[in-house]
């Protein structure tokens, strides 16, 4: 594995397992919201919906910084498939597809979240046609849906992590085989020299 592949996966990993670690931050958020029903529910929608407007409020350099670390995995990517080679199609192109549903997921579900829950606006803001019942997206769902999003997301995120440490596993057992066959034929020669 050349130098450039080395520091471009490190470009790669490195925001991937800091995204899933903030991930796992929200998942006491997200645990009795989703996975679990405890007997009062009520307490963990409003500490959910507590954590979610505290994060939005947070300071820009924040989701500066969050943004700038989801362009350094996206460098990452552009540089191991500058020159790539065919294991770098096959992994990190999946990898790079998956990275984007993770951006996907994050602007669609996860940023407008925290709009909606910060505005406190749930449900369907468009005019329903006359003789329609409005559709409305409560607040329990809205949040419900957030929770699932960081789910999701960290699933995205553990692909690709998954997918580089293939490819890293089959490039260094491709190197094994080859000195292996190196070897083999160096062995053959030395044996013809000592015939001769």
């Amino acid at each position: 594995m050349a130098k450039t592949d080395s520091f471009a996966t490190f470009l790669i990993i490195g925001p991937t397992c800091f995204f899933l670690g903030i991930l796992f931050s929200s998942f006491p958020y997200d645990y009795n919201v989703l996975w679990t029903t405890p007997p009062d529910r009520e307490v963990y929608f409003k500490i959910l919906e507590d954590h979610i407007k505290f994060l939005y409020a947070s300071p820009p350099l924040i989701s500066r910084i969050l943004h700038i670390v989801i362009g350094t995995g996206i460098v990452g990517f552009l540089m191991k498939l500058y020159r790539a080679t065919e294991a770098n199609y096959l992994f990190d192109g999946a990898s790079l597809v998956l990275y984007f549903a993770g951006i996907l997921v994050y602007i669609t579900n996860i940023v407008k979240g925290f709009r909606v829950v910060t505005a406190g606006i749930y449900g369907n803001v468009d005019k329903p046609v006359e003789g329609d019942e409005p559709e409305y997206i409560s607040r329990e769902d809205t949040l419900r849906v957030f929770a699932a999003s960081n789910t999701i997301l960290a699933l995205v995120l553990v692909g690709v992590l998954t997918l580089q440490a293939g490819q890293y596993y089959a490039l260094k057992k491709e190197e094994a085989e080859i000195a292996a066959i190196e070897e083999e034929e160096q062995d053959k020669k030395k044996a013809g020299k000592k015939k001769q």
